[in-house]
């Protein structure tokens, strides 16, 4: 094909071109859509592309998890039976509001019945918090060492729940070597239906 066929092309009838023109317009045409459609629409899917790649640790992990969970799920279902289970018979060493009373009786006389004496039982105010309420009682109590160390052993062992706080022991400054102790007494009560309905 020569310079003059190129320019005797007449471009309203292609069809009629050499066939080497119809070959490179034919090229240049798919090029040029090539190129058009990589810079519209496929540089873009790839980017998008890379990013889903760039997630599928992490989606990878997640499944893993998940799927960890739902194979254990019975497990976790006997174990929240058995958490709620736990849960109810520690409720229970709870003492309802009239309840209270008896276990500061019961408190009184473990104190008696170790040899101390009680010189102060002094109610503090109730703390009310999700379910419960804490009653702190701060008692003053003279023994000797062996004494006052049974009392708490004693406390601890009582049927319902009674934590010991604050301890100050020091001398009683009587005759005798006796010691006087400062602690606060907390017992904890569940609240009732009201109580929750008021909070």
């Amino acid at each position: 094909m020569a310079l003059e066929d190129i320019n005797n092309i007449d471009f309203n009838n292609l069809g009629g071109a050499p066939l080497v023109v119809r070959a490179i317009i034919l090229i240049l045409i798919l090029a040029v859509g090539g190129f058009a459609g990589y810079w519209f629409d496929i540089r873009h899917k790839i980017d998008e592309l890379e990013q889903v790649r760039s997630k599928e640790p992490e989606l990878k992990k997640t499944f893993e998890t998940k799927q960890q969970r739902a194979a254990n799920l019975d497990a976790y279902r006997d174990q929240l039976a058995k958490m709620e289970e736990t849960f109810g018979s520690l409720l229970r060493q709870l003492p309802s509001k009239k309840e209270v009373e008896n276990l500061i009786v019961d408190v009184t006389q473990t104190a008696l019945a170790n040899g101390l004496e009680n010189e102060q039982i002094q109610p503090l105010p109730e703390t009310d918090k999700d379910f419960y309420a804490i009653l702190p009682y701060r008692l003053r109590l003279h023994g000797d060492y062996h004494e006052l160390g049974q009392f708490v052993s004693d406390t601890a062992a009582l049927p319902r729940i009674v934590t010991l706080h604050d301890f100050q022991i020091g001398d009683s400054n009587r005759e005798d070597s006796e010691l006087v102790m400062q602690i606060t007494a907390q017992t904890y009560r569940y609240l009732e239906e009201e109580e929750l309905g008021d909070q």
